[in-house]
C-alpha cells in the first residue's frame, strides 16, 4: 500500500469574511499525480498557498509525511520536501538560467556565513555540486535550457521556456511533492503536448509525487491518476477523470446551471 504523503483535514480559511476554502479534506499518496480543477474562484490557488506556507489556515491540519506544515515559513516547507511553481512565472530575470536554478537550492546548503566569506574548500565543493545538479535538472528539458543558454539571463527566454525554467527550479530543491500551478497556461498546442509528456516523466524518471492545478482538461485527462474538483472552496467531486467529467455537480459548477443527473446533460 502506498504511503500517505500529504493529508489535509478540515482546513478552512476566510479573507475579510469571504470563505475561500471550507472544511477541506484532501490527500495524496506517494507516487500519485492528482489534478485539482474547478471554475474561476473555486479556491485552487488558495489551496496551493495553504500547502506551501503562503497562507495559514484558520482551522484544520496539513500533514506532510505525518508532520504538520501549519505555521511554517515557505522556505521551511521547501526544506521539508514540498516545492511549487506559480501561475504567474516568478523568475529572477537578470540572473542567468543556471543561477536561477542554483539559487533555488539554498534551503539545502550546509555552508552558511564563513564558507562564502572565506571561500573555503567545503564551500567551493558544495558550489560545484549545486551547479552540477542545476545542469542535470535543466538537461531534463532537452536542449532548450542548456549549452550556451546556461549563461543567458532568464529574461531572454520565450514564455514557454520560462515556465520550463520555473519547473526546473522547483525540481532542484529535491522535493518529494511537486505542486504545479497551471503548468501549461499560455502555451500553444505543440508546447502543451510536450509538457504533458514531461509531467509523466517527472514521476516515472524523477520519482516526484505531483499535485497539479490545471484548466486544460486534455492535460488533466492524460496525466492524472485522480481528479479533485473544488467549487467555492468546497470539494464537490473526486475520482477518475471519466468519473468527474460526467458528474452532474461538476457540469453544473462549470456551466452555471442545473443538469439532469440521469443524463448528465444541460436542461
Amino acid at each position: 500500500m502506498a504511503e500517505r504523503l500529504l493529508d489535509i483535514s478540515g482546513v478552512s480559511i476566510a479573507f475579510g469574511g469571504l470563505t475561500a476554502v471550507r472544511d477541506l479534506d484532501f490527500h495524496v499518496d506517494e507516487g500519485e499525480i492528482v489534478s485539482v480543477i474547478g471554475p474561476n474562484g473555486a479556491g485552487k490557488t488558495t489551496f496551493f498557498n495553504l500547502i506551501s506556507g503562503m497562507a495559514t489556515p484558520d482551522e484544520g491540519e496539513i500533514l506532510f509525511e505525518g508532520r504538520s506544515l501549519v505555521g511554517l515559513d515557505p522556505n521551511e516547507i521547501t526544506a521539508r520536501g514540498v516545492a511549487r511553481t506559480f501561475q504567474n512565472v516568478r523568475l529572477f530575470p537578470n540572473m542567468t538560467i543556471v543561477e536561477n536554478v542554483m539559487v533555488s537550492q539554498h534551503s539545502r546548503t550546509k555552508q552558511r556565513v564563513l564558507g562564502p566569506l572565506f571561500q573555503t574548500p567545503a564551500f567551493k565543493r558544495e558550489e560545484r555540486e549545486i551547479r552540477e545538479r542545476a545542469e542535470n535538472v535543466l538537461g531534463f528539458f532537452g536542449s532548450r535550457l542548456v549549452g550556451y543558454r546556461l549563461e543567458q539571463p532568464a529574461f531572454v527566454l520565450s514564455y514557454a521556456n520560462r515556465r520550463r525554467l520555473e519547473i526546473a527550479r522547483a525540481m532542484a530543491t529535491q522535493p518529494r511533492l511537486l505542486l504545479l500551478d497551471e503548468p501549461v497556461a499560455g502555451m500553444n498546442p505543440i508546447e502543451t503536448a510536450e509538457l504533458t509528456g514531461l509531467i509523466g516523466r517527472l514521476r516515472s524518471e524523477w520519482g516526484f509525487t505531483i499535485v497539479m492545478v490545471e484548466h486544460d482538461m486534455g492535460v488533466v485527462r492524460d496525466v492524472s491518476d485522480r481528479v479533485v474538483v473544488l467549487d467555492h472552496g468546497v470539494t464537490i467531486a473526486q475520482g477518475s477523470y471519466d468519473q468527474v467529467s460526467t458528474d452532474p455537480h461538476v457540469i453544473e459548477a462549470y456551466l452555471g446551471r442545473p443538469v439532469d443527473a440521469g443524463r448528465g446533460e444541460s436542461q
